[in-house]
């Protein structure tokens, strides 16, 4: 499996439109499970979700970060989408 290799463009959109939308945090992290090719990311993803579940919102900044941290090494267009939404999730949560 490349490293977009399940990634698929939403049907009537253009291949790149798809990649250009920014992810909720929830969504982002779903997507590493089902998208990255590393399984310690992999792992790190699907324990994330865990917290989240567990601790609801007061988790959600402290697993978007640990996930963010742990792509690193991950290339593609969806591994840029998901890095940019997790990314700018964190930049406008501290600017609250």
């Amino acid at each position: 499996m490349g490293d977009d290799a399940s990634d698929q463009a939403t049907p009537g959109n253009g291949p790149n439109e798809d990649y250009a939308r920014d992810f909720g945090v929830v969504e982002a992290i779903t997507v590493v499970t089902r998208s990255c090719p590393s399984g310690v990311v992999v792992k790190v993803a699907e324990q994330a979700l865990e917290a989240i579940k567990e601790g609801g919102p007061a988790v959600l900044k402290q697993q978007a970060y640990f996930v963010l941290t742990a792509l690193q090494g991950w290339r593609g267009d969806r591994a840029r989408q998901v890095h940019r939404s997790l990314t700018r999730y964190l930049e406008n949560d501290s600017s609250r």
